[in-house]
């Protein structure tokens, strides 16, 4: 059942705060990667590579938890827990330079490599926790 966030919890993901993601991998232990995100007002969306450890993990497991916290008060945070529903290639060059300007104020994101294979990784956020709200 997915869970909707409250207006504050939405900023947070709205604005320049990293996120981190926490995924398991196939031997239970469990993998935490920051990344930069956008919430489409049912999803938590974030962008990565085909060859990613978290993107393969995803793939057999589909549950993780996403925490963000303030970058000017990190007693302010959210933790999301959710469900992977969607993992595409559509429309992710596109999310990783929109992404791009949001975090580091470049059109373009600077980092790709021949061969990388972006990918959008949509969350239906299912439980929402936080503190300073």
């Amino acid at each position: 059942m997915a869970t909707q966030l409250t207006d504050a919890q939405r900023k947070l993901l709205d604005d320049k705060n990293l996120a981190y993601i926490a995924t398991v991998d196939a031997s239970g232990a469990p993998q935490v990667t920051p990344v930069w995100v956008e919430y489409d007002g049912t999803h938590v969306r974030f962008n990565t590579e085909e060859k990613r450890a978290k993107f393969k993990h995803l793939q057999k497991n589909p549950r993780l938890a996403v925490c963000v916290a303030n970058a000017q008060n990190p007693y302010q945070y959210i933790e999301i827990r959710g469900t992977v529903v969607e993992m595409t290639r559509d429309g992710a060059d596109e999310m990783i330079d929109r992404l791009a300007k949001k975090y580091i104020d470049q059109d373009k994101y600077p980092f790709n490599k021949p061969g990388d294979v972006r990918v959008v990784v949509k969350i239906l956020p299912e439980k929402v926790l936080g503190m300073g709200f």
